[in-house]
C-alpha cells in the first residue's frame, strides 16, 4: 500500500527515514530508492556526528533527531547550539535538512495558522452535540465503514447532482498533496494536512475557526466524540499524524486535550482514520520501513503494523495487538556483515471497522516485508475490542512478501520470490443484506472481492476477480469502495468502475470511465492521458449516496455515476487554479487517496496527490452545492 502513501513535499515520509546505523555505509553501498534533497544534505554535513559507532558525545541520533519538529531543528541550526556546526551549509540546505528531520514543510512564519488567514470566521458559538445533525465522522458514516450517505444524511438527490456548482475552495498554505479527507460534524468541517495543521472550518462558507500543527503531516481523516475530565470541554478531535503521533484536540477551539506517540519505530506512521468506540479510540499503525529496506546497510526488518486502544479522555493505552504475534528475531548476516531480522510488516493502512455486535474490530493489513510471508499479512484480521486478543484472521494473497525497494533492484535484503504487493489499503466492510445476513467484504489490491462470514471466522461465502489478468504492484483496488447494501461499488486502477451484487457475488454492471486529452476532448480509457504522461484510473475511495457514487480520478476529474448501470450524471475537472475563501493561492491535480463526503446537501473534496506513480500535485479542498442553495 505504501505506493499509495508514501507523499509530501519531499516525500519525506517514505524515502527520507533512514536507519541510525545506516549513513555511513551509504555511498559503498547506494540504496536502490534514491535519497530526498534533504537526505542527502543531513549526509554531508550532519551524519558523521550523529549516526554510527563515531557518533559524537552527548550528540542525539538521527532517531532522536526525527522526533523534532522543522521549526526545532531550523531554531537550532540558525540561532541555537547548532549555529556554528551549520554555518557552511547555506540557507537552502539548512531548511532542506529541517524539512527532512521535521518531517513536513518548515513553517517559521505560521503561514498556515488561522491567524494568518483572512477569512476568520466572524464569531465561534458553542459546539452542540454533533450527533444531533447530519455528518460525515470519520472514514465513514457508520462504523462498518460502508461509506455511504442516507438521503438524511446527504441532503442530496441523484436529481440534483447535474446542478451541482463550486460554492467555494479552500487552500491549504504551502502543500502539494491533499491527502486528508474532510470530517464534516455540527456544521463543521475537520481536515488535516501535509503540512501538518488541522484546520476547523464552517461548513457553508469555508471560513476558518482554528487551526492546530501537529508534529507532522495528518492525511487521517478526524473522527469526533465525547471527551470527560477536559475541563469545559464536551467534544474533541482525534487524529493520527505521519509520525504515529495521536491526539486529542478541544472539537470547538482546537486547543490540545492530550498526545500520545505510539511507536518508537522512526518509519511508523498513522494513515488510517481512528475508529471511535464506548469511551476508546483505536488508532492503525502502518509504516514505511520496506522503502528503504533493501540497503544492504539496514537490518531488515523490524516493523510490526498494529491497532492501538486508547482511553479517549486521557491518551492512555489501554491495549496494543501486534497483527504479527511473534517478535522479530535474528535469522541470518548479509554479506556486508548486517544482522538481518525476520518477521515483519503487515502494517495496518487504514481505518478500523467496528463490529459491535461481535465485540471486535476488523482491519486490513498490509503485505510481509520478510519471507516466509506472516498468515496475517495481505489479511483480515479480527481484534476483540476489549483485550486486543486476535480472534482469527483471513489471508486473501499468500506468500506476499516485497519491498518497495527492491523495485527494479533486487539486494541480498531482499525477499528471494518478491510478491505481488497485494495487500489492503482498503478498510474490511460490514454489511447487512436485506435479509439480514451479515457479510465481511474484503477487497485486496489484487482486484477480488471476497465476501466473508463474520460468525464464522471468516469463511468465505463467495469471491469474485475484477482483473482479468494479474494485477500490477500499484494493484486494482486502492481505497475501496461503497456499499448500499444491495451492491458494492468499486473503483479500479485500469479506469472502470464495476457494481457487484452483494447476494449472488456477481457483477451488476461495468462502465468504462473517459478521461479528457489536453484539448478538453474526451478519450476513452483515458488514452490520450496516457500518451501525454498523465495517469488515468481511480485509486481513491468511492463515495455512495441513494442513486449515485463519487470517485475521483488520477486525471483530477471528480464524477458521480448512476448506481443503475453506471452512466455518468456529472464531472468536473479539478485539475485547474482557484481562488479561495482564505486567499491563499491554491490549485486540483490527481485524486487518488481519500474520497468525497456528502453532507446536508453539499459535497466535499480534496484535489491533489503528488509524488506518486505520476499523481499531479493540489493543495485544495473544495465545497459543492446544487445552484438551488
Amino acid at each position: 500500500m505504501k505506493r499509495f502513501l508514501c507523499l509530501g513535499a519531499l516525500a519525506i515520509a517514505c524515502v527520507a527515514a533512514v536507519a541510525a546505523t545506516a549513513l555511513p555505509a551509504l555511498a559503498q553501498n547506494p540504496s536502490p530508492i534514491p535519497a530526498s534533497p534533504g537526505e542527502t544534505v543531513f549526509g554531508q554535513h550532519c551524519a558523521s556526528c550523529h549516526v554510527g559507532p563515531n557518533r559524537a558525545d552527548r550528540a542525539p541520533d538521527l532517531k532522536t533527531l526525527m522526533e523534532l519538529t522543522p521549526e526545532s531543528v531550523y531554531a537550532s541550526i540558525t540561532a541555537g547550539t547548532m549555529v556554528v556546526a551549520a554555518q557552511k551549509m547555506s540557507e537552502d540546505e539548512k531548511r532542506l535538512v529541517s524539512e527532512y528531520l521535521g518531517g513536513r514543510p518548515l513553517d517559521t512564519k505560521h503561514t498556515g495558522s488561522a491567524e494568518s488567514m483572512s477569512n476568520r470566521c466572524a464569531a465561534n458559538p458553542p459546539l452542540g452535540n454533533p450527533s444531533a445533525a447530519p455528518s460525515w465522522n470519520g472514514w465513514s458514516t457508520s462504523p462498518g465503514n460502508t461509506r455511504f450517505a442516507s438521503a438524511k444524511t446527504a441532503g442530496l438527490s441523484a436529481a440534483q447532482i447535474p446542478q451541482l456548482k463550486l460554492k467555494w475552495a479552500f487552500g491549504f498554505p504551502n502543500g502539494d498533496t491533499a491527502y486528508g479527507q474532510p470530517t464534516v460534524v455540527g456544521g463543521r468541517i475537520y481536515v488535516g494536512s501535509d503540512i501538518g495543521y488541522v484546520y476547523s472550518l464552517d461548513a457553508a462558507t469555508g471560513c476558518v475557526y482554528w487551526s492546530f500543527h501537529a508534529r507532522a503531516g495528518v492525511r487521517t481523516a478526524p473522527s469526533v466524540g465525547p471527551v470527560k475530565g477536559a475541563g469545559a470541554t464536551k467534544f474533541a478531535v482525534y487524529f493520527g499524524d505521519m509520525r504515529a503521533n495521536a491526539y486529542a484536540v478541544d472539537a470547538a477551539t482546537g486547543d490540545q486535550i492530550w498526545m500520545q506517540k505510539l511507536s518508537d519505530h522512526y518509519t511508523a506512521r498513522i494513515t488510517g482514520a481512528p475508529a471511535l468506540h464506548e469511551g476508546r479510540v483505536y488508532m492503525p499503525i502502518s509504516a514505511t520501513e520496506e522503502v528503504f529496506s533493501a540497503n544492504p546497510s539496514y537490518p531488515c526488518c523490524t516493523f510490526r503494523g498494529s491497532v492501538v486502544a486508547l482511553d479517549a479522555n486521557t491518551g492512555q493505552q489501554v491495549w496494543r495487538s501486534y497483527v504479527i504475534p511473534e517478535a522479530p528475531q535474528p535469522t541470518r548476516k548479509n554479506s556486508v556483515g548486517v544482522q538481518l531480522m525476520a518477521p515483519a510488516g503487515a502494517a495496518v493502512w487504514n481505518a478500523p471497522t467496528i463490529d459491535a455486535k461481535r465485540g471486535v474490530l476488523y482491519v486490513g493489513t498490509g503485505d510481509a516485508f520478510t519471507e516466509p510471508a506472516a498468515k496475517t499479512s495481505d489479511a483480515v484480521v479480527s481484534i476483540d475490542l476489549k483485550t486486543g486478543k486476535i480472534l482469527w484472521s483471513f489471508q486473501a494473497v499468500q506468500n506476499d512478501a516485497f519491498m518497495v525497494g527492491c523495485v527494479p533492484v533486487r539486494t541480498e535484503n531482499c525477499p528471494k520470490e518478491l510478491g505481488p504487493d497485494h495487500d489492503f489499503g482498503s478498510s474490511p466492510v460490514l454489511i447487512t443484506l436485506s435479509n439480514g445476513k451479515q457479510l465481511l467484504l474484503a477487497t485486496p489490491k489484487s482486484g477480488t472481492v471476497f465476501a466473508l462470514d463474520p460468525d464464522r471466522k471468516g469463511e468465505v461465502l463467495w469471491q469474485l476477480s475484477l482483473s482479468e489478468k494479474l494485477a500490477p504492484n500499484n494493484g486494482q483496488i486502492a481505497f475501496g469502495g461503497s456499499t448500499d447494501s444491495k451492491k458494492l461499488y468499486l473503483a479500479l486502477e485500469d479506469g472502470t468502475f464495476v457494481a457487484v451484487d452483494l447476494a449472488t457475488g456477481k457483477s451488476s454492471w461495468i462502465a468504462r470511465l473517459e478521461s479528457l486529452d489536453d484539448l478538453g476532448q474526451p478519450t476513452a480509457n483515458g488514452e490520450n492521458r496516457t500518451k501525454a504522461g498523465l495517469r488515468f484510473g481511480q485509486s481513491a475511495a468511492v463515495t455512495g449516496i441513494p442513486g449515485a457514487v463519487f470517485t475521483g480520478g488520477w486525471d483530477g476529474i471528480l464524477r458521480a455515476l448512476s448506481t443503475a448501470d453506471g452512466r455518468v450524471l456529472w464531472q468536473f475537472n479539478t485539475v485547474q487554479a482557484f481562488k479561495t475563501a482564505n486567499g491563499v493561492p491554491a490549485k486540483g491535480g490527481s485524486m487518488g487517496g481519500p474520497g468525497p463526503t456528502v453532507v446536508n446537501g453539499m459535497l466535499y473534496v480534496g484535489s491533489g496527490y503528488a509524488n506518486v506513480g505520476g499523481g499531479m500535485p493540489g493543495n485544495v479542498l473544495l465545497a459543492f452545492a446544487p445552484d438551488a442553495r
